[in-house]
């Protein structure tokens, strides 16, 4: 889509350069509510759907296939590989596989959070009580998905966390006393009631234990009561007690009637045994999928790998499908272990299958299916409302929407209230002590300046000091805390919980008092110990220019965090740009000996409009002591000096502004970019194609066990292969026919289907090996 606005915004800005600060601000402004209202319309169209966990959904899956892309589009690994396999209602299924199997990658697949990459394609099926899953529901409507990372905000306490969670997510037909009434029975249902006053706390400051936040992570997910819940690596980081803790809450979730898939790399015993149903996955292909306990140990060792007694099998089947580095000998026999394994359950399963009916399906009907799929698809994109019917899932429907715009700014207004104005005392105190400190070490140096020829190489020091400290000061807590923050907020927004206008505008309000209190400070102690311009309009000059440098700072350091990746590399990348306007910044080089090609920093530099403001606010009427005729006797000259003649306070501080609102709008365009998008599931038919115009053939097929039956026919005096995707399904009809590539057809019956599917499974494995 063309950015039409950013368009007319830069038009308007060139055209009009008497005009440039009110273009900025009308284009800020201009973002934040179009980004509000587009993203909260998004929002507001979100049913609030509970789901019914006594109706319970079966989750079905098959061919689910990724694939790691090149540049030009072309495999270079498969991350999963025609994986299939179902889950059920009451039941707490566990995928389990080794560091790099494919777990994280299957469950966010299944959760439809899968993150967006031109180097990922995704292709499978995934059906929900019989109905295939759309995309622009299922990822939020009635499945709670639970990340490996407990990130909150640490200020904030365990029941302020859920509470504004509630009122952001919950629809606005409750009221604020029945969401409340909500959460208390979340924190009674998941024992947090004696720790729901508790700050979250982080690594520098003390809060709950980690079991505790495992369990505040699951809270938030079941805000909405879904039917559907996903938990990717729920022990990682606790012990074995607050391992097992988390564990039976999720079993207690399935118990209740819940759908509840997680990943787990290698649990005790204890938790073993609470698994009803587990998959064990290597090298992104399937091991074993179906009951845990006895039933799963028995099948391994049918296959020759007896589990040792009084073992761990969760031990057991991690050694089992791992794979030893230790020698390129040990290395290729777990290789071959794996690899055998991996044909050994695909021949069980579909001797499983074929052994009561096989079903070949022939590849046009299969892509007439996934096609019909992919209608069914964009039908509940836009209203899902026969989808979920079919699916159940609205019991609990309920009238009204989410938050609106000002109802999501006031919530997230008190939510920044608290964490950066009184809850965050450590970090405002150590702000304050740095600050004065600052101030008394200057105005010791610069103490009670006299107007000798000296002195006016003195004040030009003070002032550019006082710019870089003021800047310096307020992006390094910018960026020492945005770019987590912004973890969070993305986490959120891709819930819908609300956009980027209200959470923006929230922010900049929340942060006026504190970002306007340290310059403020620094000035009051620093002015009068330094003797600069003894009038009270030049002091409230000064501390507005400072003031304004400290906002703008703020806002190149939210930008600089939206573009960073991590706290380090925002910590990294920030002083290193502030560095370049420090030199920039009017004292170091002159502005009129600026080499063309650098013209465009001055002009950009904060540090350059500060010090220029500050600079006109010193010099402008001061006389000088001369003795020589050389010396310079009047501010005025100085001024010249320094190419600040033409310049004034009000000129400085209109470019500082419009500095920082390009700063701003920056912020919030990144914010708005950076917006969660999700890889589509794509129709197995789509990758058969593919796979075929590469001269690879077709290979996987949607349903419960996938074959491929392979037959030589004579055309023409020449002898075709006949490569055909079929699908075996217990449920299905004993016959079926297989059209090939000459539009020859025949009849395959159940009595020799059944040899004739297990055959070609086999052979197909070795010719994969």
């Amino acid at each position: 889509m063309v950015p039409w606005g950013l368009i007319v915004s830069v038009a308007a800005y060139a055209a009009f350069p008497q005009h440039r600060t009110v273009i900025v601000a009308v284009s800020a402004v201009g973002s934040l509510v179009r980004g509000g209202k587009k993203k909260g319309k998004a929002v507001r169209h979100k049913s609030f759907v509970a789901g019914d966990p006594d109706r319970g959904v079966k989750l079905e899956w098959s061919s689910i296939t990724c694939q790691l892309l090149d540049k030009k589009g072309n495999e270079v690994k498969k991350l999963l590989d025609g994986l299939n396999g179902s889950a059920r209602p009451g039941r707490l299924l566990a995928i389990m596989g080794p560091s790099g199997s494919g777990k994280t990658t299957l469950l966010n697949t299944l959760a439809g959070q899968l993150p967006k990459s031109s180097k990922i394609a995704l292709y499978g099926s995934i059906r929900a009580n019989g109905v295939p899953i759309a995309d622009s529901w299922h990822k939020q409507v009635y499945a709670g998905v639970w990340r490996q990372e407990d990130i909150f905000f640490s200020q904030l306490t365990v029941r302020e966390t859920l509470v504004t969670a509630a009122k952001l997510q919950l629809p606005s037909s409750m009221s604020d006393e029945e969401k409340e009434q909500h959460v208390e029975q979340l924190l009674q249902h998941l024992g947090l009631v004696n720790a729901a006053g508790t700050i979250v706390g982080d690594n520098k400051t003390r809060g709950i234990s980690g079991g505790e936040k495992k369990r505040l992570s699951i809270a938030c997910e079941l805000l909405g009561n879904p039917s559907v819940v996903f938990a990717d690596e729920p022990t990682t980081g606790l012990d074995a007690y607050q391992a097992e803790k988390v564990m039976q809450t999720l079993k207690d979730l399935a118990k209740e009637g819940r759908t509840v898939i997680c990943s787990i790399h290698q649990p005790r015993g204890s938790v073993f045994d609470m698994f009803d149903d587990i998959m064990v996955v290597a090298g992104g292909k399937l091991v074993y999928s179906g009951p845990a306990g006895d039933a799963c140990l028995e099948y391994f060792k049918n296959q020759g790998h007896d589990c040792p007694l009084h073992s761990n099998p969760a031990e057991f089947l991690s050694d089992l499908v791992g794979t030893d580095h230790t020698s390129a000998d040990t290395e290729a026999q777990s290789a071959a272990r794996i690899q055998r394994l991996i044909q050994a359950f695909a021949a069980h399963s579909a001797a499983q299958t074929g052994s009561s009916t096989a079903l070949a399906v022939s590849q046009d009907l299969q892509a007439s299916l996934a096609d019909s799929e992919e209608e069914d698809g964009e039908e509940d994109g836009e209203g899902g409302g026969k989808s979920k019917r079919r699916l159940g899932l609205t019991a609990a429907k309920a009238d009204g929407a989410g938050a609106g715009f000002w109802q999501q700014f006031k919530i997230l207004l008190v939510r920044a209230w608290r964490r950066q104005t009184t809850r965050d005392r450590a970090t405002n105190v150590v702000r304050a002590m740095m600050n004065l400190t600052s101030a008394a070490i200057f105005g010791s140096i610069f103490w009670r300046m006299g107007f000798g020829q000296t002195t006016i190489q003195d004040r030009m020091g003070l002032l550019q000091v006082a710019a870089i400290n003021t800047a310096m000061a307020s992006i390094t807590k910018t960026l020492n805390v945005f770019p987590k923050e912004r973890q969070i907020v993305e986490r959120e927004r891709a819930k819908g919980a609300y956009a980027v206008g209200p959470y923006f505008l929230s922010k900049l309000v929340a942060e006026l008092p504190v970002t306007a209190f340290f310059p403020a400070l620094f000035s009051m102690v620093c002015y009068p110990m330094t003797g600069l311009h003894r009038t009270v309009p030049r002091f409230l000059k000064f501390l507005g220019a400072t003031t304004v440098e400290s906002f703008t700072s703020s806002a190149m350091g939210l930008t600089v965090g939206c573009i960073a990746p991590t706290t380090e590399a925002a910590m990294a990348l920030g002083p290193s740009i502030m560095t370049v306007f420090i030199v920039f910044g009017g004292y170091y080089v002159n502005a009129d000996n600026t080499p063309a090609i650098f013209r465009w920093i001055p002009n950009a530099s904060l540090i350059r409009w500060g010090f220029e403001a500050l600079c006109v606010n010193e010099f402008d009427g001061l006389t000088f002591e001369a003795t020589k005729p050389t010396d310079l006797k009047t501010g005025r000259q100085v001024l010249e000096r320094l190419s600040f003649a033409d310049s004034s306070v009000a000129k400085s501080v209109r470019k500082e502004v419009q500095i920082m609102l390009g700063w701003y709008w920056a912020s919030a365009y990144l914010l708005h970019k950076k917006t969660p998008e999700f890889t589509r599931l794509l129709p197995v038919s789509k990758l058969a194609g593919k796979e075929s115009e590469s001269g690879n053939g077709v290979e996987g097929a949607a349903g419960k066990s996938s074959v491929v039956i392979e037959e030589v026919i004579e055309a023409s005096g020449e002898a075709v292969t006949a490569a055909e995707v079929t699908e075996v399904s217990a449920e299905s009809l004993t016959t079926a026919e297989v059209t090939t590539t000459t539009t020859t057809t025949t009849t395959i019956t159940t009595e020799s289907a059944s040899t004739e599917v297990e055959t070609s499974v086999e052979e197909e494995f070795v010719e994969a090996e």
